[in-house]
C-alpha cells in the first residue's frame, strides 16, 4: 500500500526562527514558502514547517499512497482511529491522518507532482 516516504512535517509555532534555521542547516531556501506553510526538498523530499501544528503531537510523517480515500479505508480497516478526513491541500494533492491502535499519528499522502530524484551514485574503486 505505501509507495515510500514523502514528507514529515514538523510544527513550527515560531515559523520565522524554524525557517531560518532550517534555511541554515539544510544550506538552502524553501521551495514553498508562505505563513501556514514551509517547505524544503531535501533529496527528492519534503521537510515541511506548518505553525498550526500542534506540538504536543510532533511530527507527522506521510507516506505516499496511490490513492488516499482508499488507503485510509483500509487503514481504518485494520484497527486506526480516523484523525483527519481526507483533504485536498491544492494542486491535486491530497492527505489523510489516522492514528494508529499504539496512538502514534500516521500521514497519508497522494500527490501526483512526486518525483524521487534519482540517488547520487556511490564511487567505485579500491577501499569501496
Amino acid at each position: 500500500m505505501f509507495l515510500g516516504l514523502r514528507t514529515v512535517i514538523y510544527p513550527a509555532p515560531d515559523l520565522a526562527a524554524s525557517k531560518e534555521w532550517y534555511t541554515a542547516v539544510l544550506g538552502t531556501d524553501p521551495y514553498f514558502d508562505a505563513e501556514f506553510y514551509v517547505g524544503f526538498n531535501v533529496a527528492g523530499y519534503e521537510l515541511a514547517l506548518d505553525p498550526d501544528l500542534e506540538a504536543s503531537v510532533g511530527p507527522v510523517t506521510y507516506w505516499g499512497v496511490p490513492d488516499v480515500a482508499v488507503a485510509l479505508a483500509t487503514l481504518l480497516d485494520a484497527g486506526a482511529n480516523d484523525n483527519e478526513a481526507v483533504r485536498d491541500v491544492g494542486e491535486g494533492i491530497r492527505v489523510a491522518t489516522v492514528r494508529e491502535p499504539g496512538g502514534a499519528v500516521l500521514g497519508i499522502i497522494e500527490n501526483p507532482h512526486f518525483q524521487l530524484e534519482a540517488p547520487t551514485p556511490i564511487a567505485t574503486g579500491p577501499g569501496r
